[in-house]
Parts: structure tokens; C-alpha cells; sequence
């Protein structure tokens, strides 16, 4: 998941992209053990891959290349909600026996801080 708010600006929405590509690059994708989704969130929610798009480094470094900055809310509750009803499924490929992480790049407080508030 990664903000595109507002507040990140362009110049900032690049250096996650380049963290983003460095980080995949370190991934096991090629031999198919690791899958990357990707969302995007401000006021609206994008999915801009799911976890079954692509099946190497390469493809994922050039879709998060590809990605272009939005701006809006930070509206992170509305893209934990997404990620969990419409990535982490298997018609997105999900794997039910394979664990699931979901990093979160942001630059701080979520406009729905309540519903995104960890006890």
C-alpha cells in the first residue's frame, strides 16, 4: 500500500518508487515463491496490480515505474478495507497456504486514524 496523498508531493511519490523497485529487486519473484500487489490510496483507493500480474523482477519494477502520483485524503482505512477484500483473495492471487504481509508507506496520520488505530 502506498500513499499518494496530498502531502507526500511528486518528488517524495518518486523516492517511494525507487524504494519500491530496490526492495522488489531483493524478492525471490522470478521463481514464483514471492508475489507483489500494489495499491495505491488518497481520497480514492487504486489497485494498480494484484499479486498474480506479474511473474518477474523486471515486470514489477516496470509497473511501479510506470506509476503516476494522484494526490487526496489519506484515506488509509478505505485501503486496508481493499487490500483485504479485493487483493488478498485468491481470484487475485492469493495463495491460502503462503503467509501474507502488507507494508504500508505512508508519510504519517491517516485521515481515519479510529479506524486504522492498532491495540
Amino acid at each position: 500500500m502506498v500513499d499518494e496523498s496530498g502531502s507526500i508531493g511528486s518528488s517524495n511519490f518518486a523516492k517511494m518508487k525507487s524504494f519500491l523497485s530496490q526492495l522488489v529487486s531483493r524478492l525471490d519473484i522470478d521463481s514464483g515463491k514471492t508475489r507483489v500487489g500494489l495499491v495505491t490510496y488518497a481520497t480514492a483507493v487504486r489497485t494498480r496490480f494484484n499479486l498474480n500480474a506479474y511473474t518477474t523482477v523486471a515486470s514489477v519494477q516496470s509497473a511501479i515505474s510506470a506509476l503516476s502520483y494522484a494526490r487526496g485524503n489519506t484515506d488509509t482505512a478505505a485501503a486496508l478495507a481493499h487490500v483485504r477484500t479485493s487483493i488478498l483473495t485468491s481470484a487475485a492471487g492469493d495463495r491460502t497456504n503462503v503467509p501474507n504481509f502488507v507494508v504500508v508507506l505512508t508519510d504519517g496520520q491517516s485521515d481515519s486514524r479510529p479506524s486504522t488505530r492498532v491495540s
